[in-house]
C-alpha cells in the first residue's frame, strides 16, 4: 500500500531511473504525482462507426485490424494499419513508425482516437491516432469480451485526461494515465484531510480522494467545458486546498514575525534633517505617506517587513535611500540587494550621487569583481567601515559578514527566492559570539569604494541600548524593505508578498506629461530618424534601444554595436551619439551615463541596460527596435526612462518582419495604455504567474494546481479562511483540526515553498 509521502520510485512501473526524470518535473512523491494534473481533456465517450465519420472531426473508433505493414519513403519510415467494420475501411498512418512493426495482428480489436481526414484517393484516414488494443486475435473475440475491455480501457469510452509529456517525450500522456491509475488504486481508502470540517461544509468541498480520482478520471456526465476551465468540484477542492495551505503558511509567518525582537530606530530631529539634506526635489504626497509608513514601522521594536510597490518613475529609490538614512544615522549598516549586476551598478551610481556628498560610505559587491577587491570590500563590511552595501547574490555568500546590519532593502523581489531574502536577513546573526561584533572599530579613515569620503565621527557613535546583547543567542532581526517596479494586482501581491505590509506609490512626481506611444514598421525608419533629429534640434535627448549587442550570422536582429556605427557615422554624423551595453567596464558605463545626464550626449544607443535606474529628465524620445521581441513588462520599464520632465515625450515601437499573435497583443497594450497595473494584468494573462515572476527563482510559490489569475476569487476566500484558522479554536473549528492543518501545511509545503522557516 502506498502513502502520499512515499517516494515516487516505489510506484509500480517507475523505479529509480524514471524517478529521476520525474524529479525534473518537480515530482518526488506520490502526492506530487497525483497533483500532476491534465492540461486538457478529450471526449472519447461515444465510439463512432467508420461509415458515420466526416473529415475534420475528432472521433473514437473501435474496429478490427485487417492488415498492417511498414513502408519506407526517402524522408522517413511510415507504418500503415487498416482497420475495418464490415465493408467499411479506415486507414491509419504513423510517421517514423518502425516501432509499431510487430504491434498489430489481423483479427485484433483496436480502439483508435484522432482527427479524421480524407486522402488523395477519397478514402478516410487518421494520422498518428491514439490507440489501444482491446481484443486479441487469439482471445475469445466475442462482443461481450470486447465490450468489457473497452469498459476497462484508460484510452477509450470515457473522458480521457491529457498530460504534458516528460523525459523528452518518453513519458507520454498515455504512460501518465497508466501510472496515475496504478498510484490511485494502491492508496488507502481514506486520505489525510487538511481542511477543517466547518470550512469544507461552508464551501461544499468534496474529499481529497474523491477529488484526485475525479480530476484524473472524470465521471461520464461531467461537463467538458467545466473540466477545461478547471471548475469541476474536483478541481475546486484541489485548488482551494493548495491556496488555503499557502495562505496558512503566510499567515503563520506574519504572526511569528510580530513576536520577534526588532530594532527600535530613533527618528529625532537630527535624523529628519539628514533626510532633508539628500532630497533632490520636493517629495510627492505619496512619497511622504509611504515614508511615514516606513518610518513608523522602523520606530517599533518589531522587525519591519514592508513591500514598496510603485510604477516606473514613481520615486521608489529615493524613498529607499531615506529609509537607509534612518538606519545609518542610528549607527547601523544597510544592505541593498539587486537581482542583476547592471541594476546593482545603477543603484550604486544613484547612491553615490545622492548620498556620498553628505558623507555616507557606500560600497558595491558583485560576483564579477576581482577576488582581491572582493576580499577588501568584505573586510570593510565586517569592520563596519561600509554603511551602505549594494550588491547582487554576492551579499548572501557565506564569506560576507556584516558588523551591525539594521536594514535590508531588496529590489525587484520577484526575481529572488523567498529563501534568498531570508538568508540576507539572517546575516545579522553571522557574527554573534565573536569579539569583533561587540567591539569592532572603524579600520582606517580612507575611502571605501570609488570616491567615498570618511564619515563624520558622530555617524559612528552607537547607542548601547541599540546594540545586540551578547547574552542572547541572536541579535534583533533587521528591518526589511522590499521594492518592486513591477505593478502587481493587490490580490496577487497578498500572495507573493503575503508576509509583508504593502505601501503603494500611486503618484508620479510633478511636472510629468503623458507619454505618446506609437508603433511603426522599420521600413519607415527614415521617418523615425527625421523625428529624432527634430527632437534633438529642439534641445532634447533620445534613447535608441536594441535587443542584442552584436550580430551573428544566425541572428537577423539589428544589433546595438552595428546600429551605433550606422547611426553615428551615417544617419547622425553631425550629432553626439554614444553607446551603452552590459559588457562595458563599470567605470565606462558610469562615464557614459554622467555625460548623458549632463546633456553632452544627444542620442544614446543602448541595450536593455537602461531598463531600470536611469533618470534623465531631458530625454523625451525612446525608440525601441524589434519591439516585438521584448516582453511587455520590459517594454513598460524601458518606456519609463522617458516622460520624466515637463516636455512631451514619445515612445516609438519599431517592428521588423512578421509579428506573432502574442506580440501583437503586447504592442497593442503598449499603444493603448501607460497604466502599469493594466499592463501587468495582461502580462500575467499572456505569460502566466511562473514566467511573470521568474520561474523557480520567484518569490511566488510554483503552484501545482492553482492559477493566480483564474483563481483569484478562491484566493481571497482561502486567505480569509486561513486567517480564521490561525486565530485559534472556535465553536466551529477545534484545536485538533487547527493542529492537523498546520502539520499538513508543514509536511507538504515547507519543502516546496519554504514558508515556515522564512518567518
Amino acid at each position: 500500500m502506498l502513502e502520499l509521502t512515499t517516494s515516487v520510485q516505489y510506484v509500480k512501473g517507475i523505479g529509480p531511473r524514471v524517478a529521476e526524470v520525474l524529479a525534473a518535473k518537480g515530482i518526488h512523491t506520490v502526492d506530487d504525482l497525483l497533483h500532476y494534473l491534465p492540461f486538457r481533456y478529450e471526449d472519447r465517450l461515444n465510439p463512432r462507426g467508420i461509415s458515420e465519420l466526416r473529415p475534420g472531426e475528432m472521433a473514437t473508433v473501435i474496429a478490427e485490424v485487417r492488415n498492417s505493414g511498414l513502408f519506407r519513403t526517402r524522408r522517413m519510415p511510415i507504418f500503415q494499419m487498416t482497420a475495418g467494420q464490415g465493408r467499411s475501411r479506415l486507414k491509419c498512418l504513423w510517421f517514423h513508425g518502425a516501432y509499431l512493426k510487430d504491434k498489430f495482428k489481423p483479427g485484433q480489436m483496436v480502439a483508435l482516437y484522432g482527427k479524421v481526414e480524407m486522402d488523395r484517393s477519397g478514402d478516410l484516414q487518421i494520422i498518428q491516432p491514439q490507440f489501444e488494443i482491446v481484443g486479441d486475435a487469439s482471445d475469445d473475440a466475442s462482443a461481450d469480451a470486447t465490450e468489457q475491455k473497452v469498459a476497462a480501457s484508460l484510452e477509450i469510452g470515457r473522458i480521457v485526461p491529457i498530460y504534458e509529456t516528460a523525459g523528452q517525450g518518453r513519458l507520454t500522456s498515455r504512460w501518465f494515465r497508466r501510472i496515475l491509475r496504478t498510484a490511485l488504486d494502491n492508496l488507502p481508502p481514506e486520505l489525510p484531510e487538511a481542511i477543517p470540517a466547518a470550512v469544507r461544509r461552508r464551501l461544499a468541498l468534496i474529499s481529497p480522494r474523491e477529488a484526485l480520482c475525479k480530476v484524473h478520471w472524470p465521471d461520464p456526465g461531467e461537463s467538458l467545458q467545466a473540466l477545461q476551465a478547471s471548475r469541476t468540484p474536483a478541481h475546486i477542492r484541489l485548488i482551494f486546498e493548495e491556496l488555503f495551505l499557502v495562505e496558512l503558511g503566510l499567515e503563520l509567518k506574519r504572526r511569528e514575525q510580530k513576536a520577534q525582537t526588532g530594532i527600535a530606530f530613533r527618528l529625532d530631529d537630527r535624523v529628519r534633517e539628514a533626510i532633508k539634506k539628500i532630497l533632490p526635489f520636493h517629495p510627492t504626497s505619496a512619497q511622504k505617506r509611504v515614508l511615514k509608513e516606513i518610518a513608523s514601522d522602523m520606530e517599533k521594536p518589531v522587525p519591519m517587513r514592508r513591500l514598496l510597490q510603485g510604477d516606473v518613475g514613481s520615486g521608489k529609490t529615493i524613498v529607499a535611500f531615506e529609509a537607509a538614512i534612518i538606519a545609518m544615522e542610528n549607527g547601523y549598516q544597510v544592505a541593498l540587494m539587486a537581482p542583476t549586476e547592471i541594476l546593482a551598478q545603477q543603484h550604486h551610481f544613484s547612491a553615490r550621487r545622492i548620498l556620498e556628498n553628505v558623507g555616507y560610505r557606500i560600497v558595491l559587491l558583485t560576483g564579477s569583481l576581482e577576488d582581491d577587491r572582493k576580499r577588501e570590500i568584505r573586510r570593510h563590511i565586517a569592520h563596519g567601515n561600509a554603511q551602505l552595501i549594494i550588491g547582487t547574490h554576492a551579499l548572501i555568500e557565506q564569506k560576507v559578514e556584516f558588523d551591525k546590519l539594521g536594514l535590508v532593502i531588496v529590489d525587484e523581489q520577484h526575481r529572488f527566492g523567498v529563501l534568498q531574502r531570508f538568508k540576507l536577513m539572517k546575516k545579522s546573526e553571522d557574527r554573534v559570539g565573536t569579539a569583533s561584533s561587540a567591539t569592532s572599530t572603524h579600520v582606517g579613515t580612507g575611502h571605501v569604494g570609488t570616491g567615498a569620503s570618511p564619515v563624520p565621527s558622530e555617524r559612528s557613535e552607537r547607542d548601547p541600548a541599540q546594540m545586540p546583547s551578547m547574552a542572547h543567542d541572536t541579535p534583533p532581526e533587521p528591518d526589511v524593505l522590499v521594492m518592486t517596479a513591477t505593478p502587481i494586482p493587490r490580490t496577487l501581491a497578498l500572495t507573493l508578498y503575503g508576509d509583508l505590509d504593502i505601501s503603494v506609490l500611486d503618484q508620479m512626481p510633478p511636472g510629468r506629461t503623458p507619454i505618446v506611444t506609437r508603433r511603426i514598421s522599420d521600413d519607415r525608419s527614415d521617418e523615425v530618424w527625421d523625428f529624432v533629429r527634430k527632437q534633438v534640434a529642439a534641445g532634447h535627448q533620445v534613447y535608441v534601444v536594441y535587443p542584442v549587442i552584436e550580430e551573428n550570422e544566425e541572428n537577423e536582429l539589428k544589433a546595438a554595436m552595428k546600429m551605433y556605427k550606422e547611426l553615428s557615422k551615417r544617419v547622425f554624423s553631425d550629432l553626439r551619439v554614444s553607446v551603452l551595453h552590459g559588457r562595458l567596464d563599470a567605470d565606462l558605463k558610469d562615464q557614459v551615463m554622467r555625460l548623458f545626464q549632463k546633456g553632452e550626449i544627444d542620442i544614446l544607443v543602448s541595450t536593455t541596460v537602461i531598463e531600470v535606474g536611469v533618470d534623465v529628465a531631458n530625454a523625451t524620445v525612446m525608440v525601441i527596435e524589434h519591439a516585438e521581441r521584448f516582453g511587455l513588462a520590459q517594454l513598460h520599464q524601458l518606456r519609463g526612462r522617458i516622460g520624466r520632465g515637463a516636455a512631451k515625450s514619445y515612445c516609438i515601437l519599431m517592428t521588423g518582419g512578421k509579428v506573432s499573435e502574442e506580440g501583437e497583443r503586447r504592442l497593442d497594450a503598449m499603444v493603448r495604455t501607460t497604466d502599469g497595473f493594466q499592463i501587468a494584468e495582461l502580462d500575467l494573462e499572456l505569460r502566466g504567474p511562473g514566467e511573470f515572476f521568474g520561474t523557480r527563482q520567484a518569490g511566488l510559490p510554483s503552484f501545482q494546481v492553482a492559477h493566480l489569475i483564474r483563481d483569484r476569487e478562491l484566493l481571497e476566500v482561502a486567505k480569509r479562511e486561513a486567517a480564521a484558522v490561525v486565530a485559534g479554536p472556535t465553536a466551529e473549528i477545534s484545536q485538533e483540526e487547527i493542529n492537523r492543518a498546520l502539520r499538513h501545511m508543514r509536511a507538504r509545503w515547507q519543502r516546496t515553498y519554504g514558508l515556515v522557516e522564512v518567518g
